[in-house]
């Protein structure tokens, strides 16, 4: 590839596991998964790019409170996780940032955006509108009140074109990918060895991808498939996808690992 339209490197900021009900991740699994919730800091020539913002920061520093009753299913969730305490641990601060692409308004990828209130934000269409009232399929995910609401002052751009080169050379391409929520995207980056694409909830276990099977979290189930649909025509064509809450693919490639 091309250095100049590549980007330097991508990281996985580490943000807990949660045992789940695999059926909620893809319609008709069985049995239990614990599944990740990582953030993703992508660094580039023209400035840092971070790919969600993880969970709120209560789930580090009061994990009993935050999860109430499903403690015992929760693990990792300690202060060294907090989103501002691994950009440290990787030699910057939340300042460094200049450019959020928000997945979705769902509250484990748009949890600790007040961070980031100097940056540029990036967000599908319609999804701030659907996140005000949300559909019973994922309406307690969200966190309008505590988390997004406040927001609604920085600065946001809305990505209204099926794909948007976010730098203008081609190494970052924001894809819209709706079916989780109205304005889901995902984020395909162009390595200088490899592609890989960020599937945020668009998927959410690769067996979603292999058998075009939506999650029960799906505001628009038949949506979602055709966003499955796509993302395996991408991984067909070269590119990696990796499943954001997939626990295989967190294996796979790694927590603070620098992917190049």
């Amino acid at each position: 590839m091309n250095a100049d339209s590549t980007a330097l490197s991508l990281t996985a900021l580490d943000s807990g596991r949660l045992t789940v009900d695999a059926a909620e991740q893809v319609v008709g699994a069985t049995g239990e998964c614990s599944i990740p919730f990582p953030a993703f800091l992508i660094e580039h020539r023209e400035g840092l790019v971070l790919f969600d913002t993880g969970l709120s920061p209560r789930a580090y520093d009061d994990p009993d409170g935050y999860f109430a009753g499903r403690m015992h299913l929760a693990s990792g969730f300690t202060p060294e996780k907090r989103i501002d305490r691994q950009l440290a641990a990787l030699g910057y601060s939340c300042s460094d940032i200049a450019h959020v692409v928000l997945s979705h308004c769902h509250s484990d990828h748009a949890g600790d955006l007040h961070r980031f209130s100097h940056a540029r934000f990036y967000v599908g269409p319609g999804e701030l509108d659907w996140a005000r009232t949300p559909s019973p399929a994922g309406a307690h995910f969200i966190k309008w009140h505590e988390q997004l609401e406040p927001a609604l002052g920085y600065n946001w751009t809305t990505v209204d074109t099926p794909r948007h080169d976010l730098l203008g050379d081609g190494s970052i391409i924001v894809l819209h990918t709706p079916g989780h929520t109205p304005g889901h995207l995902s984020l395909q980056v162009a390595l200088p060895t490899r592609t890989i694409v960020l599937t945020a909830d668009a998927a959410h276990l690769r067996e979603g991808i292999d058998r075009l099977l939506p999650a029960a979290t799906d505001d628009d189930p038949s949506l979602a498939v055709e966003s499955l649909r796509m993302l395996g025509a991408l991984e067909a064509d070269g590119a990696e996808l990796w499943v954001a809450h997939d626990p295989g693919d967190w294996e796979r490639y790694g927590a603070l690992q620098r992917l190049t």
